[in-house]
């Protein structure tokens, strides 16, 4: 058996989650659950929403993602260490690796076709404090 290292998968940071009512969608989040919104924006023909409901991991929803859907983001120390890592476990990505705001990130599934994703936080929390900083206006 080969030999992952401790700690690969440090935390769960976020769980996206497909949208097909974006607008009904915040207000359920939002008024309904009561959770904290931390920031949402529109960019690239996109809508995405992040909440704090309880903690991390934050909830994401997406209106280019396919509902009903969640995908596990998981933060990792070295994105290419790690995919290194599980490739040699027989793992593979679900394409290559791409940049979102917080940072560089890779998706893959289960073989029962749950989404997941790792993600290297070179830039943590980049938007909710952006929107902090510019009082949420963006």
């Amino acid at each position: 058996m080969i030999e992952i290292p401790d700690g690969l998968f440090k935390r769960l940071v976020y769980v996206y989650i497909g949208s097909s009512d974006f607008d009904g969608d915040l207000d359920y989040y939002g008024t309904k659950l009561g959770a904290r919104l931390l920031w949402n924006l529109k960019a690239f023909g996109a809508r995405v929403a992040a909440f704090d409901l309880c903690g991390e991991p934050y909830l994401l929803i997406a209106d280019h993602v396919k509902a009903p859907s969640k995908r596990l983001i998981y933060e990792v120390d070295d994105i290419e260490a790690a995919a290194d890592a599980l490739k040699r476990r027989g793992w593979k990505a679900d394409g290559e690796t791409f940049e979102i705001p917080d940072g560089p990130c890779m998706n893959f599934n289960d073989r029962s076709g749950n989404e997941y994703a790792i993600l290297q936080m070179r830039r943590p929390h980049i938007l909710e404090r952006e929107s902090r900083s510019s009082g949420g206006r963006r």
